[in-house]
């Protein structure tokens, strides 16, 4: 960019070297002083963060807001072109149960919705929340977790005003609108109702922001009262709560990334101690409903990498009355299930392009639903009802807006709900959406997906925004994005490289690429820059790469392997300290990811995995491109310090022009900014520095 006057001064972060030995390795830490000694207490009031780490911040956030002042006048022009691609006037379509339909509903220029519900058969709205109107006065608010109880006469719900996701979960007198007196702070989020309506079940979060207990709440009760119903003593351990979808079991969900373990507790017998279905053995993972009589169904990868179905009996639902119901099949990944009444439904992957299965139960009959684009994205939606032969769905492309569909899986009949509306216009023709086939240093094949204005020189002209992640099992969905086409209009080709990290060719893609294989990860979408670079649709040092959490940790790996490769690069709550993370395991997420990336203090050789392609231990003096990093100061789950102190060593360490560029909001957390318009602000500073 050309530059009207100067820069400031890119602030100096001091170094206060901290040296300890590992494994027999010397380590040294020259800025982990960011690190917030009070980190818990900050969470929860952004006041208590020591203020020689606010002033460093700050300073930072002035000096990427001046960087990039020459570029306000597009940081608008972006955010009100994304605005007018937004219907302001939005609902969903209302999703019945019982009497009432439920559903969201946003109001002109409302940065929150109001949750509904309206008489099934017709008659007057009720609103039963209005966020917009609980979010006046906050930096923040997030709403989550809403159900309503089973005779719909109270609502659970949940609120974050601090981004730190420590959710206050509260209860509403739906006849009168009022809230009870009982709050439960500290929650993960939600409630799941027993079936009388009187109590609610909940995950409560540690000082370490982790959940170990799930209690018991009688509602309109002193919470002092609430019972503990399981309390998990492993802390790399996760838990959860929730129902199957015919209202009979509530499920306590214990889980790592690697292994799962189940309880039951009949909705209707919310006093029963919960019954294990099968215990927990390393690398097993299963998940389950029922068919409403005596079996469970379980999603399960025993014996079956790409998982399977089996039945098991309600009586007794241990490993040994395991029974095939949907065999595994090697390369079709079974992503999950819902079961109604006499069906199974079922989304799988295969070949890197999800359908949904529909299995009716008596007769054993299947048949799917998919689509014949190159590139699309399906996803089963949640209903309340389990009598019900109506399966809604949703379907979008890189070019075509998202539809929302009601399916009888009975008839087969397919029904449009809804199509987002692009209130600014919209042509899917305009626009082309590719998949080509990437070859892997090691002979794999990387699925890649591009999307660009058909009237986009294919001469390698255009400069091309590179979106990974590759972490988890996740998939990257070939999805239809509103705040994409900013991008694309402006001749960029936007590619979203699905490489192994994510599960988008099974389960082997995923797990081949954890632990001591997470380097291909990264030599992956290198490789996928390569590629674009080989193909002509580009050159060298005119690709920008973008990645989040450990999209993020993927940025600042392949900026280390290949800095030339790219004009930039933008690392959105990046996990780039791996290894001083995965070494303290106080941290929220330092125990439950040890099976993801390995246990350092505990294994030399996970040790030296890690410190092999950590970010930020292996910054050197590189021609790094310009970098923007984004951090949230009360994000749980990739801390505000991460970033900051990558920044420095880059900073300190770069032979490239720069600049790198720090951005942390001291008012949100992982997710950003809670306002759908705040948000595109985010986008429009992301857009305009690429």
């Amino acid at each position: 960019m050309t530059r009207s006057a100067a820069p400031l001064t890119p602030p100096h972060a001091e170094k206060r070297p901290v040296v300890r030995t590992v494994h027999g390795i010397e380590i040294t830490d020259d800025y982990g002083w960011l690190r917030s000694a009070r980190w818990q207490e900050v969470f929860r009031d952004t006041s208590l963060l020591e203020p020689d780490i606010r002033t460093h911040l700050e300073a930072e956030n002035a000096y990427t807001a001046d960087w990039l002042s020459d570029t306000k006048a597009l940081q608008d022009t972006l955010v009100a072109e994304m605005r007018g691609r937004i219907k302001e006037d939005d609902s969903s379509v209302p999703a019945p149960d019982g009497p009432w339909a439920y559903g969201t509903r946003y109001e002109q220029g409302a940065q929150h919705p109001k949750l509904v519900r309206s008489p099934r058969e017709g008659g007057t709205e009720e609103v039963l929340i209005d966020a917009d109107l609980l979010a006046k006065g906050k930096d923040y608010f997030k709403l989550a977790g809403a159900s309503h109880s089973p005779d719909h006469s109270r609502l659970a719900w949940a609120y974050d005003d601090k981004g730190s996701e420590y959710y206050t979960l509260k209860f509403r007198d739906l006849a009168t609108g009022a809230d009870l007196a009982d709050e439960i702070p500290s929650t993960a989020g939600g409630g799941v109702w027993s079936a009388d309506g009187r109590h609610v079940f909940y995950a409560v979060l540690n000082e370490n922001h982790r959940t170990e207990k799930i209690f018991r709440h009688e509602v309109g009760t002193p919470v002092e009262s609430d019972v503990l119903v399981y309390q998990e003593s492993d802390p790399s351990f996760f838990l959860g709560v929730s129902k199957t979808q015919s209202g009979r079991f509530i499920v306590i969900d214990i889980h790592d990334h690697e292994t799962s373990e189940l309880r039951v507790i009949p909705a209707d017998d919310p006093l029963a101690e919960p019954r294990l279905i099968a215990p927990r053995e390393t690398g097993v993972e299963y998940g389950l409903d029922d068919d409403g009589t005596a079996t469970f169904l379980i999603l399960t990868n025993a014996d079956a990498p790409d998982f399977k179905v089996v039945t098991a009996p309600v009586a007794d639902p241990s490993r040994a009355n395991w029974r095939d119901f949907v065999p595994h099949r090697s390369g079709r990944l079974i992503l999950g299930m819902t079961v109604y009444r006499d069906r199974m439904v079922r989304i799988e992957r295969e070949d890197g392009l999800p359908r949904i299965v529909i299995h009716q139960l008596s007769t054993g009959e299947e048949h799917a639903i998919d689509f014949a684009e190159e590139a699309y994205s399906l996803g089963m939606m949640d209903g309340f009802e389990f009598e019900t032969s109506m399966l809604r769905f949703t379907y979008s492309s890189p070019t075509t807006p998202s539809r929302v569909y009601d399916y009888d899986m009975a008839t087969r009949e397919r029904v449009l709900r809804k199509e987002q509306q692009v209130p600014s216009g919209h042509d899917p023709e305009a626009y082309v959406a590719r998949r080509l086939q990437v070859p892997a240093a090691d002979g794999e094949m990387i699925p890649l997906t591009l999307l660009y204005a058909r009237d986009t020189p294919l001469d390698g002209s255009a400069p091309v925004m590179l979106y990974g992640y590759g972490a988890y099992g996740i998939a990257m969905t070939a999805s239809f994005s509103t705040s994409v086409l900013s991008l694309v209009d402006r001749g960029f080709i936007y590619a979203t490289a699905h490489i192994r990290g994510g599960n988008d060719k099974g389960d082997y893609w995923y797990r081949t690429a954890r632990k001591g294989g997470k380097t291909k990860t990264f030599t992956d979408f290198v490789a996928c820059g390569e590629h674009l670079v080989a193909e002509g649709l580009t050159t060298r040092g005119q690709i920008v790469a973008m990645g989040g959490s450990a999209g993020g940790m993927l940025m600042g790996a392949v900026a280390n392997m290949a800095p030339d490769l790219f004009g930039g690069i933008i690392a959105v709550v990046p996990f780039v300290d791996v290894l001083n993370t995965m070494l303290d395991d106080t941290l929220p997420l330092t125990p439950p990811e040890w099976p993801e990336w390995g246990n350092p203090i505990t294994s030399e050789e996970d040790f030296r995995n890690i410190l092999a392609y950590s970010p930020y231990e292996n910054v050197a003096a590189l021609p790094y491109p310009p970098v923007l990093a984004i951090a949230g100061l009360t994000d749980p789950r990739v801390t505000y310090w991460e970033p900051a102190k990558w920044v420095a060593r880059l900073r300190e360490l770069t032979t490239g022009p720069g600049p790198v560029l720090l951005d942390v909001d001291m008012t949100s957390g992982h997710g950003g900014a809670s306002g759908r318009f705040d948000a595109l602000r985010e986008y429009a500073v992301r857009y305009a520095f690429a």
